[in-house]
């Protein structure tokens, strides 16, 4: 190895120029021994001049690895002299050459272009004082940190790892080893070849490998946080498939269904915003249940009776007087003033354009045909009919609901009767009102009297609903057997 030395600085002081391979994105280091490779004509040229004379070659890193063929300009002025140990055959390209560096130097001149370059250099030595007790610490500084940067999930060949980390490597080998193992830029690299002072070289070691273990540190917890995120999530794929096996072994997937529906159900049924918000309140509280509780039954009726109530359908109720005329004398013989007074009503009401107005009451003894004059309004108008029977109520909840705190509960008559009719305009006859009674539970005529009064029967309010229900647009007739029993509200 001496006499190889001794030839290129004899070399270099006679003036003589080497074969020149520049390479495109790889800095070399002294003391290297690696296989290149080379597939540009003008350096198999120069790798074949190479092996015709002393087998020596010069290599040094572009500055911008995209030119296909660099002038002295486009190389970086420090490389290294190399000796090639063996080649591959040179008609099978790309030709991979097995080369040692050998030392560190600085281009001077391109004596050669074509058909392959050559270049004077010089050689560089480090500027090395030996192993004193700053070059021992900055190494061993170096190694420490070599150490944690493997520990943390740096991949490095093993043969390189044990000769980093053994004590007997001098300083200026460590800092020509390491380089070639740290994730470095062309620039880092090539400014650690051109750092001459080995101490100042060690520093910038320390520097860089300072900069990798930070960089590995974030890779390692970025790459934890996402696996742990990725376990989080096929955990819960999991439990939720788990889940869905035990709710179908228990019937509570099905549960879960009527909870969706119910929820469609309350966004149709085209409730005012309040009572939409109290019914998506109760199913809240319903879904928090488990269906062994007794009150979840009551809710689920509750919110059913909300849903099936008509809050915006309406028959397309019209008046037509003829027509009313005719269904009158159709179905019904005789009774000429009966029938005088209900298109007199009728008219009023057309020409009002509004149903506010006193309540037909229709009184007889029985059989008289009174509730059948009620249907034939009904057709006339083109609305739904229907009839409650009052006879021997005493009890108030019967009009007005019962509270949902008892068992059983249900709304009243009224409301019933809405949702027997499906539409929110019936025609509504109330049978047999002189016979409403009053005792202790109440009295029935006082809730009649919410219903029926048309400037508060736009908010009457059900025990049992708890939310109020427009019965403005609802055509109340009521019969009677005699006035003289009739409540005096």
């Amino acid at each position: 190895m001496a006499k190889t030395n001794e030839e290129h600085q004899k070399a270099a002081a006679d003036g003589l120029a080497l074969p020149l391979v520049p390479l495109r994105d790889t800095v070399l280091f002294p003391d290297m021994a690696l296989p290149i490779v080379v597939g540009r004509s003008k350096s198999l040229a120069a790798l074949k001049a190479a092996l015709n004379l002393s087998r020596q070659v010069v290599l040094t890193c572009q500055r911008n690895p995209d030119i296909g063929d660099p002038q002295l300009r486009d190389l970086y002025e420090v490389g290294v002299l190399a000796k090639v140990i063996d080649v591959s055959p040179l008609e099978q390209e790309p030709v991979q050459a097995y080369i040692e560096v050998t030392e560190r130097v600085r281009l001077a001149s391109l004596t050669r272009l074509d058909p392959y370059a050559e270049a004077r250099f010089t050689v560089i030595k480090s500027r090395f004082q030996g192993e004193t007790p700053e070059t021992e610490a900055l190494a061993r500084a170096v190694r420490e940190r070599f150490q944690e940067v493997v520990f943390v999930g740096k991949t490095v060949p093993l043969e390189l790892t044990f000769g980093i980390l053994r004590e007997g490597v001098n300083a200026e080998k460590l800092s020509y080893v390491l380089p070639q193992v740290l994730t470095l830029s062309v620039e880092e690299k090539q400014e650690i070849l051109e750092t001459l002072d080995v101490d100042s070289r060690l520093r910038l070691i320390i520097k860089f490998l300072s900069k990798e273990l930070e960089v590995i540190n974030v890779q390692e917890k970025v790459k934890k946080e996402t696996t742990e995120q990725l376990s989080r999530m096929q955990r819960e794929v999991i439990l939720r498939e788990q889940l869905k096996a035990i709710e179908k072994e228990l019937g509570i997937q099905d549960e879960r269904e009527d909870y969706l529906e119910l929820a469609k159900k309350i966004t149709a049924a085209g409730m005012p915003k309040d009572v939409e918000q109290k019914a998506k309140t109760e199913l809240g509280r319903l879904r928090k249940m488990t269906n062994a509780s007794p009150e979840s039954s009551y809710i689920r009726t509750y919110l059913e009776w909300l849903t099936d109530l008509p809050w915006q359908k309406k028959s397309e109720a019209f008046i037509d007087l003829a027509k009313a005329h005719e269904i009158l004398e159709r179905d019904h013989y005789g009774l000429e003033k009966v029938k005088e007074r209900i298109l007199e009503y009728l008219a009023v009401q057309k020409l009002s354009n509004k149903l506010k107005g006193p309540i037909l009451c229709f009184f007889g003894p029985p059989g008289v045909g009174k509730t059948s004059i009620g249907q034939s309004i009904a057709k006339s108008l083109n609305r739904k009919f229907v009839r409650v029977s009052l006879g021997g109520i005493r009890d108030e909840a019967e009009i007005r609901g019962h509270r949902r705190t008892y068992v059983g509960a249900l709304p009243g008559r009224i409301i019933q009767g809405i949702k027997t009719s499906g539409t929110s305009n019936p025609v509504f006859m109330l049978d047999e009102i002189d016979k409403v009674g009053t005792d202790f539970r109440g009295d029935p005529s006082s809730a009649l009297l919410e219903a029926l009064d048309p400037e508060q029967n736009n908010a009457f309010s059900d025990h049992y609903l708890e939310v109020p229900y427009d019965l403005s647009n609802v055509l109340f007739i009521t019969t009677a057997n005699t006035l003289d029993t009739v409540p005096p509200a």
